[in-house]
């Protein structure tokens, strides 16, 4: 091989396309430095393997037609072993011994036709944009006329035919005044843009349109000045709803500024808008300090002003956009609670539109403050009724309920000499004597209902309290189809309490329970240890107790059973004091339908 034909080699390794020989049986006779990258070396095997890893040659081939008619072939073809697209020429050569080869050059094009593609989704976004923007965008000359202009720019100013928008004088058909265009054209081309610039234009119907103009200049090749381009906002309404917030605050200021009521005004994001002398006096802030500086959310929180806004927006508290009557309590700026009535309404647009809140608080500290006093001073006089009453009945029935409970004890004395102490029954009679004996001495308790004795405390293990009254309890409960749960703590502590009183708790808890689940359910208890103190839960599936009752149950005299067999009222409230008296605590969980929760607290002896 001669010296010119390395060189010529050398050159064709030099070049970015790929180049390659082919004879006419199609094998490869030789490959630039390029196809050997993409392809790999395929000197010596037939092209379609090489090119396409085909064992037949590729129908877009032109071999023959080289061979045979000596012309040249152009095709654009994509190879997927390489994932690119080329360029492919196809052309004879003559070699010297008088035969022919086909020389293929293959152009990368993939670049290319990636700009291309990039070129034009980026041209037809602009124009969605465009067409589609929700501002007005145009395009005008420096001799006065629009362009181009998009579909919202015509909405804004209210015409339909676009040749005949872009057929106006801007500075006679369009601005105001013609010398706004003029200080227009001054101000844009002194800066070269501007940046929400206020101007007014007129509406095909004659109606002013306050327009923010956002543009520049546009520049020929030599900078000279060809016209401008830029986006157009109507703050029409806005202005409107500005100028009228401004009318609503100047004539209410003057309304009622001579108000002993704090009367306040908030836009829609709770930015205070108008504070009279009351609301001084009432929240602690001057109207200096709080209006469009303050939110009404740093007054009262933020919580109790989202709840206005959606009560106000229901139609249960004065009808939609209105509350007539809230009871607030907060503390004010000085830290005074204040206490009293709060109605607001929303303010509307012509639209039916929000624009912002209206409120009057009205403080009844003083007022609340006596009609309180006034209350617990009949509550006070109620209880002192109810507790004489108590007296004077308890006092009527002792006689009538010891004689007969003296005669059960003798009866049930008698009955312990004829059975052995060994004897089941024995254990059982030893219990209802104790029961017996116990409710002689609650009888003699309610007697001294307001000032009830202090039982001697001893150490109890409360797992014993609690199996002996559920085995009194068994029967009865099986045969009010009613199904017991026990979950006992393995070691529950030892407490110090009156086993007495703690019976009477739970005999109360038990037999509300049963009254509860007149149609059977589950009675569950358990007892565990948290931390220092004993918790025992008795639990049922009963009705529930309504929210309206939950804080009054543990009131003397308040019950919830029906006429037929209702109660005097005490057991609960006897039972919150027996729990007290232990330094502990009882609470109830409740949800009408589903149950009830007692716990009980006890703290352990250490």
């Amino acid at each position: 091989m001669t010296d010119n034909m390395f060189r010529i080699l050398d050159a064709l390794d030099a070049f970015n396309d790929g180049i390659y020989i082919v004879n006419d049986d199609y094998s490869v006779t030789y490959m630039n430095r390029f196809m050997k990258e993409l392809f790999g070396d395929g000197v010596g095997k037939k092209c379609y393997n090489v090119i396409m890893h085909s064992d037949k040659p590729c129908a877009w081939c032109k071999n023959n037609n080289v061979f045979e008619n000596i012309e040249t072939y152009t095709h654009e073809i994509f190879i997927e072993s390489v994932e690119k697209t080329f360029s492919i020429v196809e052309l004879p050569v003559q070699n010297r011994d008088g035969s022919r080869s086909k020389l293929s050059i293959y152009k990368d094009l993939t670049h290319e036709l990636a700009q291309k593609a990039k070129l034009k989704s980026s041209e037809e976004n602009y124009k969605r944009l465009f067409t589609h923007a929700g501002c007005g965008v145009f395009t005008s000359s420096k001799r006065g006329r629009f362009l181009d202009v998009n579909p919202a720019l015509l909405t804004i100013m209210g015409y339909d035919d676009k040749e005949a928008f872009l057929s106006l004088d801007l500075a006679k058909d369009v601005y105001l005044q013609p010398a706004d265009r003029k200080q227009y054209m001054e101000t844009i081309e002194k800066e070269g843009s501007v940046i929400d610039y206020e101007v007014k234009w007129k509406r095909k119907d004659g109606a002013i349109v306050d327009i923010l103009l956002t543009s520049n200049v546009r520049y020929g090749a030599q900078r000279e000045i060809l016209g401008y381009e830029g986006i157009v906002v109507d703050q029409t309404q806005r202005k409107n709803i500005e100028n009228q917030l401004k009318e609503a605050h100047d004539f209410l200021n003057k309304i009622i500024s001579c108000s002993p009521n704090a009367i306040m005004a908030m836009d829609l994001t709770g930015k205070i808008m108008l504070w009279n002398k009351g609301a001084e006096e009432a929240f602690g802030y001057t109207a200096s300090d709080v209006v469009e500086k303050m939110s009404i959310q740093q007054v009262y929180s933020r919580e109790i002003a989202v709840k206005l806004m959606e009560m106000m927006r229901g139609e249960d508290y004065g009808g939609k956009g209105r509350l007539n009557s809230y009871p607030l309590k907060f503390h004010n700026d000085n830290g005074e609670e204040m206490d009293g009535n709060l109605s607001a309404g929303i303010v509307y647009d012509e639209n039916n539109a929000e624009i912002a809140t209206v409120a009057i608080f009205v403080d009844l500290k003083e007022r609340l403050k006596v009609e309180r006093e006034l209350g617990e001073a009949k509550q006070h006089l109620l209880q002192s009724e109810k507790l004489a009453a108590m007296g004077r009945l308890t006092s009527q029935i002792a006689h009538e309920l010891n004689n007969p409970l003296f005669g059960i004890m003798n009866t049930l004395e008698l009955m312990k000499t004829e059975i052995s102490p060994q004897n089941k029954r024995r254990k059982l009679l030893d219990m209802s004597l104790s029961e017996i004996v116990r409710l002689a001495d609650m009888l003699k308790k309610m007697l001294s209902f307001s000032k009830p004795d202090q039982e001697e405390k001893s150490k109890i293990d409360i797992n014993t309290v609690l199996d002996e009254l559920l085995m009194l309890y068994e029967k009865r409960l099986r045969e009010n189809s009613i199904k017991l749960k026990v979950s006992l703590a393995d070691n529950p502590g030892i407490i110090l309490a009156s086993k007495d009183q703690l019976r009477q708790v739970f005999i109360n808890l038990f037999s509300n329970a049963m009254y509860a689940m007149s149609d059977g359910g589950v009675l569950e208890i358990t007892t565990s240890i948290k931390g220092s103190n004993l918790h025992i839960k008795v639990s049922d599936t009963g009705v529930g107790i309504k929210q309206e009752h939950i804080e009054k149950i543990f009131d003397s005299f308040f019950t919830t059973k029906t006429e037929s067999v209702k109660g005097v009222g005490l057991g609960l409230s006897v039972c919150y004091g027996f729990i007290q008296e232990h330094d502990g605590d009882i609470s109830v969980q409740s949800k009408v339908g589903e149950g009830t929760s007692f716990l009980i607290q006890l703290p352990l002896l250490t």
